[in-house]
Order: C-alpha cells, then structure tokens, then sequence
C-alpha cells in the first residue's frame, strides 16, 4: 500500500469512526449478547457442565470474545451497505483518493471498533471471575490472534456489504459465523460430542483459535494449535480479501 493509500484510509478510517462515536449505541449492542452468554454459562449452566476446570469463566473467555468479534463484523458489512446506498462511493471516486482507501477505512474500522467491545467484555469477565497469570508475550499473542481473527472476518463482511440487495441480506450472513463457536471446543469439551459432531468441531477454525487463546491465558503449552489457528485465518483472510476486491472492482467499474 502507497503512502497516499494509507494517508486517505487514515483519514476514511476517522471519518467511519466519528459516526460511531456518536452512535455508541452500536457498541453496546455488540456486546450485549456475548455478556449474556457469559452470563448465562457462567451462572446457569455453568454448575451442570464438566470442563475439566476449576474456573469455567475462564473456560468460557476465549468462545464469547469470539461470539463479540463475528456480531460486531455485521456493522462492517451494515455501514458498507449503507454508504453503497448513499452514493457516497461515487462521490469518493470522484476524488484524488486511492480506490482501495475506501474499503480499508471500513476494514480498520472494524478492527477497531470489535477491540473496544472485546476490551469491555474481559472487563466483565473481571468481574465474574475471569483471572489470567498470562504474561505481556502470551497477551500480545492473544491480540493477534484476534485481530487476525476480526480482519478474516471483516473481509467476509466486505464481500456481504458489496453483494447484498437490502439491509437484512447485508448483515444476515453472520449469523452462521456466530453459530460456529456452539459447535466447538469453546462452552464444552469436544470430547464429550457424539461422533460426526465431534468431528466437525475438532476441524473446524474456531476450535483451534479456542484452544490456542485459552493456553495462552493460561500460561498452557499451545502445541501446534496455534499453527493451524493462524493458518485458518490467514487462509480466510486472503481468500475473503481477494474476493471482496474483485466484487469491489465490479461494483465500481
């Protein structure tokens, strides 16, 4: 990316940010549901399930930052639609500005924007019991993977925000990325899965994020999780990303 490409996603990312700032009501609905979530394994179902672990909250942790991360891309894929809509794209093309500028402003945004929610989700988590011996390495870590983990998805959102014909069809996609965790190493041991749902889990990206984030809080050898978890979001992320300009390129040619 040229200098000027990433001087004018400076200045779109600041543009997209503004208006959440002054509609925080985005943020607090992104991360009402994973709160409840956490809330709810962690006192109500919590006592009924066996997760080999003296402190289910921080079982519980690494699938409900997961749960915010693919609500929170929804907005991406909204605010995408919505500027499509507007004719505010054709108004930018006609500007001296980078033509992928546009995209990343929405992308970093995201970024952005989820790190606030999972920030105010471990918050919570303090309160509830979430404790962590992690040293700066293993955090640093763990943001990277999320953040990995937010642009793979964000890309996905991209594509979503290009394609769809409503507002509905623009934010529905992510409702199977949400469902994902369920199906994973992240509320229960796979172990305790019936076979061809065992299977699944166990080879599908998340399980491996889980299991690499939780090891890492918990000062844990990650073994070769960690590898397949960044090699399933790096793979999301250059298959998602290489999709999403050429609908991009479509849209604007």
């Amino acid at each position: 990316m040229s200098t000027r490409a990433i001087s004018d996603t400076g200045v779109l990312l600041g543009r997209s940010m503004r208006h959440i700032t002054r509609s925080l009501d985005t943020i607090i609905t992104v991360t009402i549901m994973p709160i409840a979530f956490l809330l709810l394994f962690r006192y109500v179902f919590g006592g009924a399930i066996q997760a080999n672990t003296d402190n289910y909250v921080n079982y519980l942790m690494p699938g409900v930052l997961l749960i915010a991360i693919a609500s929170g891309i929804s907005y991406t894929s909204f605010r995408l639609f919505n500027d499509m809509r507007s004719g505010i794209f054709e108004r930018f093309h006609s500007m001296p500005i980078a033509r992928s500028a546009v995209l990343w402003g929405h992308a970093l945004t995201s970024l952005v924007s989820n790190a606030i929610s999972v920030v105010v989700i471990i918050g919570v988590g303090l309160l509830i019991g979430f404790r962590s011996s992690a040293g700066v390495l293993p955090w640093l870590a763990v943001i990277g993977i999320l953040a990995l983990f937010t642009l793979a998805l964000t890309w996905i959102a991209v594509i979503a925000g290009l394609k769809a014909s409503s507002i509905d069809g623009a934010s529905a996609f992510a409702y199977p990325i949400i469902f994902l965790p369920f199906i994973s190493s992240a509320f229960v041991p796979t172990g305790t899965m019936p076979g061809p749902v065992r299977a699944f889990a166990e080879n599908q990206p998340v399980t491996a994020i889980v299991n690499s984030i939780r090891a890492l809080l918990d000062q844990q050898p990650v073994g070769g999780d960690v590898w397949v978890a960044l090699g399933w979001c790096a793979a999301i992320l250059v298959v998602a990303y290489g999709f999403a300009m050429a609908a991009y390129r479509r849209k604007i040619a």
